[in-house]
């Protein structure tokens, strides 16, 4: 698909794709590559090794594989990188990276026959018609990192930055509705616990005129592309909405009352409100909206002196994506020895969660209507800031 003069979308859609390490892509996922033609041709990122057939096919619609001049590696996770080793075979192009790429390049392919040109931050190159500029961003979200500026289209090619896990046949923002929502959960899921670093990264890019932002997963950004970078923004800086995400599990539903009557109380106060029963709800989607939230509530049974295994996995995942600042709720019930808040609160401590407690979230065996009355009232106080 042409997408600017001489500048062709190759890319392959992974339509079946349902789990990218851990995150659930219940609407599949896209591996963007980018053909820029010309009397030399540039190619700017591959896809996994498996769709190697459907991206050789995209290329050989424009061009022969074997006349490709340069491929530009943004970053080496095999994602990216997975159809490299048969591209070289086919057309013994040269490598275009940094430091950091030729270094993790050779620690997942032989290597030792392979043409380097190796850039650094803000360098810009002449090849053919056009002129690259080549921007590190470091740890957004590996070491290797870096985007593209391709300077006669005002083409962005970001990488990571902007992407959405989804499968799809339309190629523009403007296309999809809920483009936004799939941006919201890959960043969530993918540069949260690197968000302090996006606002440097997106001053880098500020001067720059851009027409297209063209991410490596997802849909070109062309008419939302303003509203992205001010979003990114918003979630690098914690901003919040006046929300609370709700995430519970329980085994004989007493939990799942408690969580009920939290989260009506905090709706009476006019408090955005979500319930997730985590067993049942891939947790990428929970951290979508927990990016956003001003209170996160977590409740569990006791189980074996801790939470149950399925809140202990959810804890884990979210410990590892590091959101601060949030007011944390910690609430369950138990039989004769209370643990799972205790778990629950070690990890709030951690991520400097701002920790509310009252003795009426802790409910041996089945909570009453004088408990569930209780609870709500919590619930009312916390929605109105008391």
């Amino acid at each position: 698909m042409k997408i600017k003069n001489n500048v062709y979308w190759v890319g392959v859609i992974d339509w079946d794709i349902r789990d990218f390490h851990g995150y659930t892509t219940l609407s599949g996922s896209t591996y963007n590559s980018y053909l820029i033609k010309g009397k030399e041709n540039i190619l700017i990122d591959t896809a996994k090794e498996y769709l190697f057939a459907q991206l050789i096919n995209g290329i050989n619609r424009i061009i022969d594989p074997k006349d490709i001049d340069y491929i530009v590696v943004n970053h080496v996770e095999k994602d990216h990188s997975g159809s490299l080793e048969k591209l070289i075979e086919i057309s013994g192009a040269t490598i275009i990276t940094n430091d950091k790429g030729k270094e993790h390049l050779s620690l997942h392919y032989n290597v030792k026959d392979w043409d380097f040109l190796i850039v650094d931050n803000g360098e810009e190159l002449s090849i053919g018609e056009s002129t690259l500029k080549f921007i590190k961003t470091p740890m957004l979200h590996w070491p290797d990192n870096m985007i593209v500026y391709y300077k006669e289209e005002k083409i962005l090619f970001s990488n990571d930055a902007f992407g959405q896990h989804l499968a799809s046949s339309e190629r523009y923002d403007y296309e999809i509705d809920e483009v936004i929502e799939y941006a919201k959960e890959y960043f969530a899921n993918i540069l949260m616990p690197y968000r302090k670093l996006i606002p440097s990264a997106i001053e880098n890019i500020k001067d720059l005129e851009i027409e297209l932002i063209c991410p490596s997963h997802g849909v070109i950004w062309k008419e939302k592309k303003e509203e992205i970078i001010k979003k990114y923004l918003d979630w690098a800086n914690d901003k919040v909405e006046n929300k609370a995400v709700i995430v519970y599990d329980t085994m004989y539903n007493s939990t799942k009352s408690m969580a009920y009557a939290l989260a009506d109380g905090l709706i009476d106060t006019g408090v955005k409100t979500l319930i997730y029963k985590v067993s049942e709800t891939p947790i990428n989607v929970i951290m979508r909206e927990i990016l956003d939230a001003k209170y996160v509530l977590v409740g569990s049974s006791t189980l074996n002196q801790g939470c149950l295994p399925t809140i202990a996995k959810f804890l884990n995942y979210m410990k590892g994506l590091r959101p601060e600042g949030k007011i944390g709720v910690a609430f369950g019930s138990y039989g004769w020895m209370e643990m799972a808040t205790e778990e629950i609160k070690e990890v709030f401590k951690k991520l400097n969660f701002k920790i509310i407690e009252d003795s009426c979230l802790k409910v041996r065996f089945v909570p009453k209507e004088e408990d569930l009355k209780k609870i709500y009232d919590f619930a009312l106080k916390l929605g109105e800031g008391v």
